[in-house]
């Protein structure tokens, strides 16, 4: 894991790919608490017998759920230990371009993209690309923005 103490190694380690996760399998567990929480109880995702005729000949994890699990996933490649508040400002071009079969294995791929100052603070702008096991295209690429504010 890779850790930040101050804005000068950030912005040192912008354009640079820092690290990928360890991989995690994405079970019907997880799906279904997801869609519970969510309300979002669409067969792709939750009806494993129908979904073995559908498309995916499986059911499939929400694209949200893909995109929710960034922070976590995130959390084993690096830490902000700088001082200050660090706020989430938003996510920039979600894509999902592969649909996540349950039972699959994922990690992520995570770059510094951009560190802009802002008379507040800095804005750090981070890409992730979430991978699946044997997979040519990831199952999310996300940009999201943090503002660190200083203490």
């Amino acid at each position: 894991m890779r850790v930040f103490t101050t804005f000068e190694e950030l912005e040192a380690a912008a354009g640079q790919e820092i690290g990928t996760s360890d991989w995690v399998t994405i079970d019907q567990r997880r799906v279904n608490q997801f869609a519970d929480a969510t309300g979002d109880h669409q067969w792709i995702h939750v009806d494993v017998e129908r979904a073995k005729a559908g498309p995916f000949g499986g059911t499939i994890a929400h694209g949200y759920l893909t995109l929710a699990l960034i922070p976590w996933l995130g959390s084993q490649v690096f830490k902000l230990a700088t001082p200050g508040a660090k706020l989430n400002y938003g996510i920039n071009k979600v894509r999902f371009p592969t649909p996540l079969r349950v039972g699959s294995r994922i990690r992520i791929h995570v770059t510094i993209a951009n560190v802009a100052d802002l008379p507040t603070g800095k804005q750090l702008t981070v890409k992730h690309s979430i991978e699946i096991e044997g997979q040519d295209k990831p199952a999310c690429v996300a940009e999201t923005v943090v503002l660190l504010l200083p203490s």
